[in-house]
């Protein structure tokens, strides 16, 4: 098995310069899909065309995402459902919470949040959440939402070991990226704990890249630091995170 990134912007202006070089040394890294979450009507045509250029390994999501709720959210969610309705996606993302930047918003995040898991519910899609300084607020919208057919991820987790297991218990899994390199990530604590089946890995890129490169722009190829990371910390070998993980993605993206 090849790894896989189960969240990255790779369509964003950072790549414009060398995104076909960036997608050969992600492939030499042995990293065989990307799955790419939306943000808003802004990115729509930038993931699109990405994907048309590289429809087997690039996979678009379609959602909006919290920092990019306004006042006129209704426009925004209005511009996702046309596309849902439209044709097959892999997920519904980036959706989710967002307390870090602005929380001038709080309340349209959370009808946001309502309305597009509702939407995953409709085309049986799982929903890739944000939840950024939020992770108790979303675990609490979430939990009267949930039904039988509903699946997720946390995306980019950062959160406790205890929060970890209320979302696993709710039938999510857990997104792992670079900041389970990070000194002070706090995931070095969370992941002894957490049983692989519950994980997949991603990068975030451009965003978040994992030490060595921290402060630096992310790319799919740094998912092999990223899998070393976890396979130290849960003292697994390589293969066996890279294997487990990319079962757990394919299974979590049915619909590809």
């Amino acid at each position: 098995m090849r790894l896989i990134d189960t969240h990255a912007h790779i369509y964003t202006e950072e790549f414009d310069n060398d995104r076909q070089d960036m997608l050969t040394r992600c492939e030499d890294e042995g990293v065989d899909k990307i799955f790419m979450p939306n943000v808003d009507h802004t990115s729509v045509d930038r993931m699109m065309e990405v994907e048309l250029k590289h429809p087997n390994r690039c996979h678009p999501m379609m959602g909006l995402h919290p920092c990019s709720v306004k006042k006129d959210f209704e426009k925004e969610l209005y511009a996702v459902e046309q596309w849902l309705a439209k044709r097959k996606f892999s997920a519904i993302g980036e959706m989710g919470t967002d307390l870090h930047w602005d929380k001038t918003f709080w309340e349209q995040q959370k009808e946001a949040f309502t309305i597009q898991v509702n939407w995953a519910k409709k085309y049986n899609l799982p929903i890739v959440i944000h939840s950024r300084d939020s992770v108790a607020e979303t675990i609490e919208l979430l939990e009267p939402l949930l039904d039988t057919k509903l699946t997720g991820v946390f995306h980019c987790y950062s959160g406790d070991l205890d929060q970890a297991n209320k979302i696993i218990a709710m039938g999510f899994k857990l997104g792992i990226g670079g900041v389970a390199t990070f000194k002070n990530g706090g995931l070095d604590k969370v992941l002894p704990d957490i049983d692989i089946e519950h994980l997949v890995l991603e990068t975030d890129s451009p965003y978040l890249a994992p030490v060595p490169h921290r402060g630096k722009r992310n790319e799919p190829a740094y998912l092999s630091l990223v899998t070393q990371k976890v396979a130290e910390i849960k003292k697994m070998t390589y293969l066996e995170i890279q294997d487990a993980t990319t079962t757990n993605a394919l299974n979590f993206f049915r619909n590809i």
